[in-house]
């Protein structure tokens, strides 16, 4: 690529940028941390941003780390936290030919949303389901715990 082509490539890529986004990434640079983990980051930004309500949407295989999650959040934060198993939905309402219980991201979309959280933290949501519950979230959508089965949910330890 052409060094022109190159520097038009890069001013429209800068002019995507709109003031809400520069805002953003203003507020995620001031509210870094060196040296914390990625869960204190989170507290650290909501903080800085003056967020006051917080959801988290948890895969039920890891309640007990999404109930410290929260626990570590109420000093803080107005905390509503739902696990995938909201509404209990069978498989089959969902998908055509296939039954047993399933996982339900847009409902836990929802009953955030209904709650008026500001920020949502995503703890080990299936893949995919992780993407329609950021797609039904009104909040924006940060992940703490990605879903690894057999990484401990450490799935760059793939790449080691």
């Amino acid at each position: 690529m052409a060094a022109g082509e190159q520097d038009a490539d890069r001013q429209a890529m800068l002019a995507m940028y709109g003031a809400d986004d520069r805002a953003e990434m203003r507020r995620v640079a001031e509210s870094k941390t060196p040296g914390v983990s990625r869960a204190a980051e989170i507290v650290a930004y909501a903080k800085h941003a003056g967020i006051r309500k917080i959801g988290i949407a948890n895969c039920v295989g890891v309640d007990a780390a999404g109930e410290a999650f929260e626990k570590m959040l109420a000093a803080d934060f107005e905390v509503t936290r739902v696990a995938c198993n909201v509404f209990g939905l069978d498989r089959s309402e969902v998908i055509d030919g296939m039954s047993g219980g399933t996982c339900n991201p847009v409902g836990q979309a929802k009953v955030l949303n209904d709650a008026g959280t500001e920020l949502n933290v995503a703890m080990a949501l299936c893949l995919g389901h992780d993407m329609l519950f950021a797609k039904h979230s009104k909040a924006p959508v940060t992940t703490l715990v990605v879903k690894d089965r057999v990484h401990g949910h450490n799935p760059i330890a793939a790449f080691a």
